[in-house]
């Protein structure tokens, strides 16, 4: 079974910086992706980044391009989130989830595309 260990969060000032881990295990296919959701109150889960294991392939959502950078550690299988410029509207629960393969370039944005999730980091971002 996939576990997945997502931890970093905390409180950080508006333009601030956080990095957030997911550690991962059971992976058992060269081509797994693993992802980065979030969810603020009263809000759906929505995607924020994904990286392939396979060809290193990103993709961010439109509300984070050019602040948060995805990045792996292959021998650690450690996924990491660079937030940066963080906003107030960043605030939320972050989870990162796991899937065998990377397909297209819109279907990583659906929950239901990935088939383990990990427990949630809480980011909040006030002065």
């Amino acid at each position: 079974d996939v576990q997945l260990q997502a931890f970093g969060g905390g409180l950080v000032q508006p333009g601030g910086s956080l990095r957030l881990s997911c550690a991962a295990s059971g992976l058992s296919f060269d081509d797994y992706a693993i992802a980065w959701f979030r969810q603020a109150p009263g809000k759906e889960r929505e995607g924020v980044s994904c990286i392939s294991f396979g060809d290193d392939t990103t993709h961010y959502a439109d509300s984070v391009k050019g602040r948060f950078t995805i990045s792996r550690d292959k021998f650690k299988d450690t996924v990491y989130l660079q937030m940066n410029a963080l906003k107030p509207e960043d605030t939320a629960v972050y989870y990162c989830a796991a899937a065998p393969i990377l397909i297209g370039t819109k279907f990583w944005l659906l929950p239901e595309y990935w088939t383990s999730w990990g427990q949630g980091t809480l980011v909040t971002v006030s002065s």
